[in-house]
C-alpha cells in the first residue's frame, strides 16, 4: 500500500524492451536509504518490484498487462518519475489508501495559474470519471490530490506549489498522458452494492409430506 507522498523524483536511466513487456532502470537517492530486493516502488504510481539494484539504480520489470493500462509504455531513457516507497506499518499516514494499480489514463487539457495555485483538467474515460467525486481523492502519477471539480468527461484539480516542485507535474504540458487510480473505497462500495442476493433453494418439505409422517 501507498500514501500518494511523492518522495522523490527520480530518472528513467534506460529501458529494455521486449515483445510485450520491458524492463526498466531506475535513478533515485532518497528510497535507497531504505531499499530491498523485492521490495514494491510506485513508479508514476504504478507498483513495481525491485528485481535488483546498485549505485543508486533499481530494475523492474514490467509486463504486457501494466504496459497496455498505464502511460508507462510512452516512457524514455531521462524521462522524470515520482517514486514512493510502500508504506511501513509504522509510517505516517499522509496521503489517501493507493494501491498502485491503475484504473486508467488521462490527458492533460488545460493548465492554468490562479495566485499561488495551478490548476489542471484531465479528460478520461466514463469508466474512471465514474468514480470521482468533489473533494474526493485521486492518485494522478502516483500523487495523492484533491478533486475540485468533476464534469462529464473531465475533473480538475488545483495544487500547492510545493507539490508541482517535487513531483513531475511542474514538468508536464497540455496533451501530457498521466496514470489515474480512484479512491479504492468507492469501488468496493459499488461492487458490495450490485451484488446479487443468492437464491434460495426450492424446500422439498410440504404440507402433504409433514400430514405423511405424522406430523
Amino acid at each position: 500500500m501507498f500514501t500518494g507522498i511523492i518522495e522523490e523524483v527520480g530518472t528513467i536511466k534506460s529501458i529494455k524492451k521486449g515483445e510485450k513487456s520491458a524492463q526498466l532502470r531506475i535513478q533515485g537517492d532518497v528510497i535507497f536509504q531504505d531499499l530491498h530486493l523485492g521490495d514494491s516502488v510506485a513508479v508514476n504510481g504504478v507498483c513495481l518490484t525491485v528485481t535488483g539494484f546498485e549505485n543508486h539504480i533499481f530494475t523492474a520489470d514490467v509486463m504486457h498487462e501494466t504496459l497496455s493500462r498505464s502511460s508507462l509504455s510512452d516512457l524514455k531513457n531521462g524521462k522524470p518519475v515520482n517514486l514512493e516507497r510502500a508504506m511501513p506499518a509504522n509510517g505516517r499516514f499522509g496521503g489517501h489508501i493507493v494501491s498502485g494499480h491503475i484504473d486508467g489514463i488521462g490527458k492533460i487539457i488545460t493548465i492554468e495559474k490562479d495566485d499561488n495555485a495551478i490548476w489542471y483538467t484531465i479528460d478520461t474515460s466514463p469508466s474512471v470519471i465514474k468514480y470521482i467525486v468533489e473533494k474526493g481523492s485521486i492518485a494522478i502519477d502516483g500523487i495523492s490530490l484533491t478533486v475540485a471539480k468533476v464534469s462529464k468527461n473531465n475533473f480538475s484539480v488545483s495544487i500547492i506549489p510545493h507539490t508541482a516542485r517535487f513531483t513531475t507535474l511542474n514538468q508536464k504540458t497540455i496533451g501530457d498522458i498521466v496514470n489515474l487510480e480512484n479512491d479504492v473505497v468507492g469501488k468496493y462500495i459499488e461492487k458490495f452494492l450490485n451484488q446479487q442476493p443468492e437464491t434460495k433453494a426450492e424446500s422439498s418439505i410440504t404440507k402433504e409430506f409433514l400430514i405423511k409422517f405424522g406430523f
